[in-house]
């Protein structure tokens, strides 16, 4: 939970200087794809606080009302950040792109002076645009080194397999965030320098328009990954095998009936079973059988936090 606090924290800060600098660039050089960017900027600050509400939510102690906890209004509250993503950056900045392009956006000149130097304003978004690199770049590195231990952590093969089974949402939006902001100040450069190299502003207006599709894809990408959590998803097959091993290792169990298993938090995993224990097995002894299993579903996963077994002696021959 730190590590998430700490890339949010991270990303709060780098996108909201960016989002003032990429703001002041459009008013001075009235550059479409520094709108967009602006949009992508102030977006992205606005979700870092819905992120911080999150977790904040999710740390409240659990309830009558929520026996398990609030660990998914991360959630739900990622998935609040994908749909903001999607309707408010993503599309403004595609529209804004669209009609850059259809009927011609404002061009990048003009010359500004300060402290007795005359240059070009577009030098303006270029710097500004550079410095947003750099503060990405910072905000990602903080994201890419929670994903990595949390990869290293669960024996992932890489990023594409967490995307696939991370429950840490809250990292993976940051993480997912940070890269399209990325991406998205490297297109705006690109696309201011090749309208100036050329003449020909539209480059500038086509790469706002990517920075939308870019937007409005990932928002798609992410808004999957959180409803399957919020629809309950359980652990991956290859975690309950794992797990089902280490019920079987028991010398008591002689069979699993039923195992289930669902995330109710980001790292809070809910597994109920039925199983057969040993005919042998005294009632007064059952506490203990269930203890040990509970102890070695743990120990194989940390995530494991809530634990219903329902034991069945088997018969007598």
């Amino acid at each position: 939970m730190a590590g998430s606090k700490g890339v949010v924290l991270a990303a709060l800060f780098a996108n909201g200087a960016i989002a003032v600098m990429k703001f002041g660039g459009f008013l001075l050089t009235g550059s479409p794809s520094m709108l967009s960017e602006t949009y992508h900027s102030i977006s992205d600050t606005g979700n870092q606080v819905f992120l911080l509400v999150g977790l904040r939510f999710s740390e409240k102690e659990s309830s009558r009302e929520h026996p398990f906890g609030y660990g998914k209004a991360q959630f739900f509250y990622s998935f609040l950040v994908a749909v903001l993503l999607f309707g408010i950056a993503g599309w403004e900045s595609l529209k804004h792109g669209y009609n850059a392009i259809t009927h011609g956006g404002h061009a990048v000149g003009g010359t500004l002076t300060f402290a007795g130097t005359t240059f070009p304003s577009w030098y303006v978004n270029v710097v500004v645009l550079l410095g947003a690199i750099g503060f990405e770049t910072y905000a990602l590195a903080k994201a890419n080194a929670e994903m990595q231990r949390q990869i290293d952590h669960y024996g992932w093969s890489g990023i594409r397999e967490a995307f696939g089974k991370m429950s840490d949402v809250t990292t993976l939006t940051a993480f997912t965030e940070d890269t399209i902001a990325l991406l998205g100040a490297g297109l705006a450069l690109v696309g201011i320098l090749l309208s100036k190299a050329t003449g020909n502003e539209v480059f500038d207006a086509i790469a706002a328009l990517l920075i939308g599709l870019l937007l409005m894809g990932f928002a798609i990408a992410l808004a999957v990954e959180n409803k399957r959590l919020i629809l309950g998803e359980s652990l991956p097959a290859d975690v309950e095998a794992e797990l089902r091993d280490a019920v079987r290792e028991s010398t008591q169990v002689l069979h699993i009936d039923t195992f289930r298993t669902v995330y109710v938090g980001p790292q809070t995993v809910l597994v109920t079973m039925d199983v057969t224990v040993d005919p042998e097995t005294e009632a007064a002894d059952l506490d203990g059988v269930i203890d040990d299993i509970e102890s070695r579903l743990r120990d194989t996963d940390d995530r494991v936090t809530h634990v219903f077994v329902e034991p069945e002696v088997s018969a007598r021959l």
